[in-house]
């Protein structure tokens, strides 16, 4: 087994990962937007997002994590602690929210494989093929006919005027501007390509 990369301020990601022996982690609409919820309560304040989708069985997510003192200014009267490791966070929000599920279902034990999985991003190009990935991923996988529909996923967050939490500037200067945007990610990924191929 491959070690899995270290989590470390400043870097990108691509943080992925999905139910135990393929077994589903949403099951409603209540399940979603509580694993959104609790993203924003455990992620958020150590990361910006800059692509994001949510599946039946599985999920992505494209993300850096803040510098030290980012990180620091958000959390009010210094509950911070830097001697919490950055892995923490992330076990944190998942374990939170597989508590919900299995109270919610019935269920016991593990939700999501173990551990969680995660790339080092380490170019432009890796950043926009996977944003594109990220937003093809329902439709690769048959949960809808058209990506560009689908309701779990940042790309109409991306091309919206509306107000996001997301880095959603950055993403558009990636890509140039809108109408590249949506061009790109009309362009089929190639998903066995070794800078984007994922178990």
């Amino acid at each position: 087994m491959n070690p899995q990369v270290p989590i470390e301020y400043g870097n990108y990601y691509h943080i992925f990962n999905k139910g135990i022996n393929g077994s589903n982690i949403f099951y409603n609409d209540d399940n979603y937007l509580h694993f959104i919820r609790l993203y924003e309560k455990h992620i958020e304040p150590i990361s910006e997002t800059y692509a994001w989708v949510l599946l039946k069985n599985h999920f992505h997510l494209l993300i850096r994590i803040k510098e030290q003192n980012e990180i620091m200014d958000k959390y009010p009267n210094n509950s911070y602690s830097n001697n919490k490791m950055l892995y923490s966070y992330f076990s944190d929000f998942f374990n939170a929210y597989a508590q919900a599920i299995n109270k919610s279902i019935g269920r016991t034990g593990s939700l999501f494989q173990h551990p969680f999985k995660r790339k080092l991003i380490k170019s432009e190009s890796y950043f926009r093929n996977l944003v594109i990935y990220i937003h093809q991923n329902p439709q690769r996988h048959k949960f809808t006919d058209n990506f560009r529909n689908y309701k779990w996923s940042s790309y109409n967050t991306i091309l919206s005027d509306k107000p996001t939490r997301m880095n959603r500037d950055l993403v558009m200067k990636w890509f140039e501007n809108r109408e590249n945007f949506i061009f790109s990610n009309n362009i089929e990924i190639d998903s066995s390509d070794s800078e984007i191929y994922i178990e």
